[in-house]
């Protein structure tokens, strides 16, 4: 007998069945798959400094879990299930992970970051919509020839929530606003005003305030890191699953 819920037993035997109910197998694989890998990462076999190695293991956890004080430790924990004896652990195996996937993809990132950055890449931008042609024809042409204000128009004329900010918006990464408006962003100059553009329902006009070129410092390198992890735990994940499940048909 594992466990008692109420008065239902759950026996090994009924474990599997009970996850693949409710949807909970693959987390488990994926915890297992990250088991597995990690298990090649050695400890820190020095007495001199592994103390200092799980004290440090601890704080970097407590910071990826914004864990500022000893409750919310505490209520962390105790929603999982755990004791304050599992930090530890918890925390060198968090550390061990993020040494995984240094092992394992560091000398990717450069490339993979020359790929991702034009969605990486920010903008700072204005943007008039309506659903009125003409009415966006005419605020185009009091920006654009009268030098009107394209904030104040926007507040009083655009439809979206971006009236609330005199029509700024962001910065935000290329790969945010929709598609075509983000082929516009990114062939444009900054201060350039685009006339009326159909998206959809819309008629948009933009200017590009600002462009804010993608850099791979530390925290893009770590996003790009655990893209690189995610992407490979996912494919990881399904062939487990495949697998479990052609043994299930096959009995």
């Amino acid at each position: 007998m594992l466990l008692h819920v109420g008065h239902q037993p759950i026996t090994a035997d009924d474990l599997i069945g009970t996850l693949r109910r409710h949807g909970l197998l693959p987390a488990v694989i994926k915890e297992l798959v990250i088991d597995q890998a990690i298990a090649t990462i050695p400890d820190d076999t020095s007495s001199v400094t592994a103390g200092e190695a799980l004290d440090q293991a601890i704080v970097t956890f407590r910071q990826t879990h914004q864990l500022a004080n000893e409750s919310q430790v505490k209520a962390f924990l105790q929603q999982r299930g755990l004791t304050t004896a599992d930090l530890g652990p918890l925390a060198q195996r968090h550390h061990k992970l993020q040494q995984f996937k240094q092992a394992t993809w560091d000398k990717q990132v450069e490339s993979y970051f020359l790929q991702r950055k034009q969605q990486l890449d920010r903008v700072l931008y204005s943007l008039i919509r309506t659903r009125e042609a003409g009415l966006a024809q005419e605020l185009y042409f009091r920006i654009q020839d009268d030098g009107q204000p394209l904030a104040d128009l926007a507040r009083e004329f655009s439809a979206g929530q971006e009236a609330q900010t005199g029509g700024l918006i962001g910065p935000v990464e290329l790969a945010v606003p929709h598609p075509a408006l983000a082929k516009v962003l990114a062939v444009s100059q900054p201060g350039q005003l685009w006339p009326p553009t159909p998206m959809g329902e819309w008629f948009v006009i933009v200017r590009l305030e600002k462009f804010l070129p993608a850099r791979l410092d530390h925290p893009t390198r770590q996003r790009l890191l655990d893209e690189l992890f995610n992407t490979w735990l996912s494919e990881q994940v399904q062939k487990h699953l495949a697998t479990e499940t052609a043994e299930q048909v096959d009995h």
